[in-house]
C-alpha cells in the first residue's frame, strides 16, 4: 500500500549518497504526508511510517538507516504537522533505537531527526522524556564529537520544550535522574547538573522537594578532577542551600544522613561544603533533626581538629550551636547514642576532638544526669582510661566530668575504686598523673573525703607492693600540694581537735604499708611521741633502700615553708623533747654520708641548748632520749607530747596496727625473695643440664643479665 503511494524514485532517492536527492525525496514524502493528512487518510500515512521505520531505519545497510528512514521519518513528521502527537508512537521509538547504532552516522543522523521532530511538535513529545535524556545521557559521552555536538543541540531543544511545557512529571523523571547521579563520566556529569539546574530554575517544578534523592551526587561532583564540574556542582548546591533558607518545608531528616557520610569526605572541598550544610541545618532544622543529633556530632567533633582551618571554625560554630539547643529524649533525643560518639571520639588523635567529646559528655551530665548515670557501665571505662591521656588539659577535664558523677556517694566510691585500680594496673599513670589526678579530685570533691576513701580501700589493698607505693604517692601530695593546705591544717591538730582525730585515725590505718609515710603522717599531725616509737620499732629488713630513698624525700621535704612549723618548734627543744628523739631517730637511721644525713645534723646543730639541774633531770621522764644530750626545763614535764588529748588517740593501739602491717609487708617481702631463688636456682639447674647450650644462652642475654647468673 505504501509502495503506491510513495513513488519508487522517492525510495530509491531517500538512501542516495548524494545530499540533494535525499533532500528532494525528503521533501517529496514531507508533500505527499500533507496532502494525506488535509485528507484525513491516517491509515495511509501509518503505512509509509512503518515502510520507512522497516524498509530503511531497521535496515541492515547503514545508508538506508542514516539517510532513508530517519530523513523520512523527520520530513513525515513536518508533514504532518498538528496532527503529529497521533503517530509520535511509531514515529520516536525507531529514532531512540538508532541512538544506539554502532555507527557513529546514524546516531549524528539520529539526533537530527529527533531535533526536526521535536521542533514540530514540541511538548507533545514530553511522554518520552525519560527516554530521550536516558539517550541524550548516553550521547553526551560519545566517543564521537560530532555526535556529541548533534546531541547538545537537541538537548537545548528539548530544555526549552520542557521548562515552557505543563505536562513535565518530575516525579516520573526522579527516579532515572537518581540513578544517573552515579555516573562518573565528566561529559555525563556536565550533562546532569546542567538539566538540574534548568528544572531548578522552573517555578512549577520542586526540585527542592526531591533534593535528597540526588544530593549525595552533587556531593559527589564536588571532588571531580574537572574544576569546570566542581564550580557546577557547587554552583548547584549554593542555589539549593539558598533555597533551604527561604523554604518553610524542608525534608532535613534524610539529606543530614547525606551530609555526615560527606563531612568524612577525603576531599578537602566536599568537607568543607558538607559541614556548612550542617552548620546551616543546625540552625534551622529544629525538631526534625532531633533523631540525627548524634549522626551531627559524630561529623563535627572530627572537623573541630580538620587541617584546614576554614572547616575547623565552621565546625566549632556549628558544635556550639548544637549544644545550645535543648532537647528531651521524649522529642527523640537519644542520649545513649550521643554518649556512644562522645566515648567513640574521645580516643581520637586529635586533642581538640577529644576536649569537645568531654564538653558534651559534662553538658548531658549538667541537663540529663539521670539518664546519663544509667549509662555509666557504657562511658565510666573510656572515661578512665582518658586519665592517661598526653594533654593535661583533657585529663583535667575527665576529672571534672568524673567529680560530677561522683557527686553520689555510691558512685563517689566507685570512682576511687577503680582509680586505684587503674593505678595498680598502670603505675606509669601513677607516675606521671597520680598528683594531678588526686589533687584535681581534692578541688572538686573535698579532699577529706577523697582521702578518707582512698585509705579506707587501701587498708584493704591485697597487692602490698602497690598498696606501699600507692600510699607513698598520697602521702608526698598531702605534704607538697597547695591544694591539700587544708588538710594538713585540720591534720595538725589531731591531738587536740576531734575531726583531726579522726582523720589521723583514718589515713593511719593505709599509711601504714609504708613506714616513711607513717612517720610523716605523725610528724605532721604532730604526734611525735608516737612517731618515736615507730622509728624505734623499725628492724634491720625494714631500712632498705627504698626506705632511705624516702627517708631521703622527707629530710628535703623538712626543709620546705610546709614543715616550717616544725622547725620553729625545735625553738623550745624542752617543749618538743620527743620531736628532738624522733629527728634523731631518723638521723641514726641515715648513712652518714648521704646528702640527707647532712642536712639533718645541721638542722639539729642549731637547735639551742638549755641549761638544767639534778632535781629538774629527776623530774624528767625516766624515758627522756635527750636527759644526757641536752639540759631539760621546768616546762618539760608540763608540756610533754602528751598534750590535753593525747589519751583521745590510742597510740599504743595503733603501734599494734603498724607493726602488724610491717609484719605483713615483712612476710611478703620474704616469699617474695623466695620465689625469686627457688626460679633462679631452676635456672641454674636447667643451664647445668644442658651445658652445651651454656654458651648459647649466655650470649642472648646482656652483660648484665650474664653477670646475675
Amino acid at each position: 500500500m505504501a509502495d503506491a503511494i510513495v513513488p519508487a524514485f522517492v525510495l530509491r532517492n531517500l538512501a542516495d549518497k548524494l545530499y540533494e536527492k535525499r533532500k528532494n525525496a525528503a521533501l517529496e514524502i514531507e508533500g505527499i504526508v500533507k496532502q494525506l493528512t488535509i485528507a484525513g487518510e491516517h491509515d495511509k500515512i501509518t503505512a509509509i511510517i512503518n515502510l520507512l521505520t522497516t524498509e530503511f531505519t531497521y535496515s541492515q545497510q547503514a545508508n538506508h538507516r542514516k539517510q532513508g528512514g530517519l530523513i523520512g521519518l523527520a520530513a513525515a513528521t513536518v508533514g504532518l504537522t498538528s496532527e503529529a502527537a497521533q503517530h509520535l508512537e511509531q514515529i520516536v521509538p525507531p529514532v531512540l533505537n538508532s541512538f544506539l547504532d554502532q555507527d557513529s552516522r546514524v546516531r549524528y543522523y539520529a539526533c537530527e531527526a529527533l531535533y526536526n521532530i521535536a521542533k514540530v511538535v514540541r511538548g507533545e513529545f514530553i511522554v518520552y522524556f525519560n527516554q530521550i535524556f536516558d539517550a541524550l545521557c548516553k550521547l553526551s559521552a560519545d566517543c564521537d564529537v560530532n555526535v556529541q555536538s548533534a546531541a547538545h543541540l537537541l538537548d537545548r531543544l528539548v530544555k526549552d520544550i520542557v521548562t515552557e511545557s505543563d505536562q513535565f512529571s518530575i516525579e516520573e523523571f526522579i527516579p532515572l535522574l537518581r540513578e544517573r547521579m552515579n555516573v562518573l563520566n565528566p561529559y555525563v556529569r556536565q550533562f546532569l547538573v546542567g538539566w538540574i539546574t534548568v528544572l531548578d530554575s522552573v517555578p512549577d517544578i520542586d526540585m527542592l522537594g526531591f533534593l535528597p534523592d540526588f544530593l549525595d551526587g552533587l556531593f559527589n561532583m564536588l571532588s571531580d578532577s574537572s574544576h569546570e564540574i566542581r564550580q557546577q556542582a557547587d554552583s548547584a548546591l549554593s542555589e539549593f542551600l539558598q533555597e533551604i533558607k527561604n523554604s518553610p518545608n524542608v525534608d532535613y531528616g534524610r539529606m543530614a544522613e547525606i551530609l555526615v557520610q560527606r563531612a568524612g569526605s577525603p576531599d578537602e572541598f566536599t568537607r568543607l561544603t558538607a559541614i556548612t550544610w550542617i552548620n546551616e541545618f543546625v540552625k534551622l532544622g529544629g525538631d526534625q533533626l532531633v533523631p540525627y543529633y548524634a549522626d551531627i556530632l559524630g561529623a563535627i567533633l572530627p572537623c573541630i581538629s580538620d587541617k584546614e582551618e576554614k572547616i575547623r571554625v565552621v565546625a566549632r560554630e556549628t558544635n556550639e550551636e548544637l549544644r545550645s539547643i535543648r532537647a528531651d529524649p521524649g522529642e527523640g533525643f537519644d542520649i545513649g547514642a550521643i554518649l556512644s560518639i562522645a566515648r567513640r571520639e574521645l580516643t581520637s588523635e586529635w586533642e581538640a576532638t577529644r576536649i569537645e567529646a568531654l564538653h558534651w559528655i559534662a553538658t548531658l551530665l549538667a541537663r540529663h544526669r539521670a539518664e546519663v548515670i544509667s549509662y555509666l557501665n557504657d562511658i565510666f571505662g573510656s572515661l578512665l582510661s582518658a586519665l592517661s591521656d598526653p594533654s593535661d588539659e583533657v585529663v583535667l577535664l575527665v576529672l571534672e566530668v568524673l567529680a560530677c558523677i561522683a557527686k553520689d556517694a555510691p558512685h563517689f566510691r566507685h570512682l576511687v575504686v577503680f582509680l586505684i585500680h587503674n593505678f595498680r594496673s598502670d603505675h606509669s599513670l601513677l607516675e606521671k598523673r597520680g598528683a594531678l589526678i588526686v589533687r584535681r579530685l581534692c578541688v572538686l570533691l573535698d579532699a577529706e573525703r577523697v582521702y578518707r576513701e582512698f585509705s579506707t580501700i587501701l587498708e584493704g589493698e591485697d597487692d602490698l607492693d602497690f598498696a606501699s607505693i600507692m600510699v607513698q604517692a598520697l602521702n608526698l601530695i598531702l605534704l607538697t600540694s597547695s591544694e591539700l593546705a587544708d588538710l594538713r591544717a585540720l591534720l595538725k591538730q589531731s591531738l587536740v581537735n576531734v575531726a583531726g582525730k579522726d582523720l589521723f585515725i583514718s589515713l593511719y590505718a593505709s599509711w601504714c604499708h609504708s613506714a616513711m609515710a607513717t612517720i610523716s603522717l605523725c610528724l605532721l599531725a604532730q604526734a611525735y611521741q608516737h612517731a618515736s616509737s615507730v622509728i624505734q620499732s623499725l628492724g634491720e629488713e625494714d631500712i632498705n633502700v627504698k626506705f632511705l630513698v624516702q627517708l631521703d624525700k622527707l629530710i628535703r621535704l623538712m626543709e620546705t615553708p610546709i614543715f616550717a612549723y616544725l622547725r620553729l618548734q625545735l625553738l623550745e627543744p624542752g617543749k618538743y623533747t620527743w620531736l628532738l628523739k624522733a629527728l634523731y631517730g631518723l638521723l641514726m637511721l641515715l648513712p652518714q654520708q648521704s646528702a640527707a644525713f647532712q642536712i639533718l645534723r645541721n638542722r639539729l646543730k642549731t637547735v639551742p641548748s638549755i641549761a638544767f639541774n639534778t632535781d629538774q633531770l629527776k623530774r624528767a621522764s625516766s624515758g627522756n632520749p635527750y636527759s644526757q644530750i641536752l639540759p631539760v626545763s621546768e616546762d618539760i614535764i608540763r608540756n610533754q607530747d602528751s598534750g590535753n588529748m593525747h589519751n583521745a588517740i590510742n597510740f599504743a593501739s595503733r603501734l599494734q596496727q603498724f607493726e602488724h602491717m610491717q609484719n605483713r609487708h615483712r612476710m611478703h617481702a620474704k616469699l617474695q625473695q623466695q620465689s625469686r631463688k627457688a626460679t633462679s636456682s631452676t635456672l641454674s639447674q636447667t643451664l647445668l643440664a644442658h651445658p652445651l647450650d651454656l654458651h648459647g644462652i649466655l650470649d642472648s642475654f646482656n652483660i648484665e643479665h650474664a653477670i646475675y647468673i
